[in-house]
């Protein structure tokens, strides 16, 4: 009976060791299955994911929907002895890359961003670009190349005919020192870019122009800094302007936000800033000597194109927007091919295109100008040098801020549209100190063209992108 214990313990092990031995032989039976060139090495990516973090000792983050289903081949292969290496190897095939989460050990997957370069890249590409021209001659030959090429483009080397109707306007507000009104001007038949025109209260003569495009900031340009910059800028004695974005503000009574993330978002701004500008120049008293443009990220973009492409504009004024290692975020900013003209060009390029009209760049240290003094304004001194104005370009950095239009920008841009706009900086001073304590910051719905719910909107508004891009098609012909 001892002895029948005995032989009933030893099976045990024994048929533990023929288990584990029967999963050893599958499991290398399995991994010979998925792991050769028959099957391309290929590894679901969320397995390899899993198995670099073990293998290097970090840790991944990944959204489900990034990773789930996708399939990796010649996983294996890509492996690198840097981690960083590695995960770019391995993401790259699915238009991935990987964000440190501020740990060397800790990393964010992310789609890949075209527009979004790693500085050291950027800074490569401009150099490149850069070194195709040694002189002021081989420069402007370069730059009259990249003008019809951007134009191009953007399909605006036809210009649409103009419709018809004339701007609608509503009632004059007045405030201290200046006055409101709304505008929407047709830039295409059924559709519009609507604005609101700040003028000072009182004046004589010829008065300067400007634009203030602006960014992705939620209430664009109802909110209350774009407000305060465009009345203290009339109240300097400059006829202003803000507009919508294409499908932000008014236009979203025409086209849904989506539509705002399409590339022809960046033609049809386009075509809207050059229609206020045709509008606004035609006005006895704009003076189309003195003409600037200010705005802020995607409105700073949006400067920079335009001061490129239409030389009206003798002063800009990008602010928290322009890198040589970021292309713009939005398709407003990206969508057409403009960056790749003349072989790849940058925002540096272009914003170097104005030279040597006065320009101010305002940047900062959260976003991706923080490293604008380094490497990216030394360039765009240089540019300027080849005619002798040096000094027409400026940058105002602001190491501790982070993105937005606040107080010390709109100082910046003050005291720049003032010295070379000559404007009256005295009218919004008190005690050297820039004050805009008297401005009124107006409800939403004063600023409206169309009313609260687009009931006054014209019958004939294009209603869809689908319908905008077929009267685009015909307008264009």
């Amino acid at each position: 009976m001892l002895h029948l214990k005995k032989i009933v313990m030893n099976i045990r092990p024994l048929r533990r060791m023929c288990l584990l031995a029967f999963w050893l032989v599958a499991a290398i039976s399995s991994a010979k299955a998925q792991m050769n060139s028959d099957n391309a090495y290929a590894q679901p990516l969320d397995q390899v994911l899993k198995d670099i973090e073990q293998h290097y000792g970090v840790t991944i983050r990944a959204d489900k929907k990034l990773v789930e289903g996708k399939v990796l081949k010649y996983a294996k292969w890509r492996y690198r002895p840097d981690v960083d290496e590695t995960l770019r190897n391995v993401l790259a095939p699915f238009d991935l890359k990987v964000k440190s989460d501020g740990n060397e050990k800790k990393y964010k997957v992310s789609e890949f961003e075209y527009y979004r370069w790693p500085v050291a890249e950027g800074w490569a590409e401009l150099d490149r670009i850069a070194a195709q021209y040694k002189n002021l001659s081989e420069w402007e030959a370069r730059k009259e190349m990249l003008r019809p090429c951007i134009m191009n483009a953007l399909q605006l080397s036809k210009l649409p005919a103009y419709p018809l109707s004339k701007p609608i306007i509503t009632k004059k507000r007045k405030h201290d020192g200046y006055t409101v009104e709304n505008i929407a001007i047709e830039i295409l038949k059924g559709v519009w870019v609507n604005g609101s025109i700040y003028r000072p209260a009182k004046f004589k003569g010829k008065i300067p122009v400007i634009l203030n495009p602006d960014g992705h900031w939620q209430d664009h340009r109802f909110r209350e800094d774009c407000q305060i910059r465009c009345a203290a800028l009339a109240k300097m004695g400059a006829l202003t302007i803000s507009y919508d974005l294409f499908g932000w503000g008014e236009s979203g009574l025409q086209f849904k936000y989506e539509d705002h993330r399409k590339s022809l978002s960046q033609t049809i701004q386009t075509l809207g800033a050059i229609r206020i500008l045709d509008y606004l120049l035609a006005l006895n008293e704009a003076d189309t000597t003195r003409v600037g443009i200010t705005g802020g990220s995607g409105g700073g973009s949006h400067t920079v194109l335009m001061t490129a492409i239409d030389d009206r504009i003798k002063v800009s004024a990008p602010v928290v927007s322009v890198s040589s290692y970021m292309y713009g975020g939005c398709p407003c900013e990206s969508g057409m091919p403009v960056f790749l003209c003349g072989g790849g060009t940058d925002n540096l390029e272009l914003a170097a295109m104005a030279a040597p009209n006065p320009q101010l760049l305002v940047s900062d240290g959260g976003d991706w100008t923080d490293r604008m003094p380094e490497h990216d304004f030394p360039y765009l001194q240089k540019m300027y040098s080849w005619y002798g104005k040096r000094g027409n370009v400026e940058n105002v950095h602001l190491p501790a801020e982070k993105h937005d239009f606040g107080i010390n920008k709109r100082t910046a841009v003050y005291r720049f549209m003032a010295k070379y706009l000559n404007l009256n900086l005295a009218a919004i001073e008190k005690n050297g100190m820039i004050d805009e304590s008297s401005i009124t910051i107006e409800k939403m719905s004063d600023m409206y063209v169309f009313g609260d719910k687009g009931e006054r909107l014209p019958a004939h508004a294009v209603k869809g992108f689908e319908q905008l891009e077929k009267v685009f098609a015909a307008a264009i012909q």
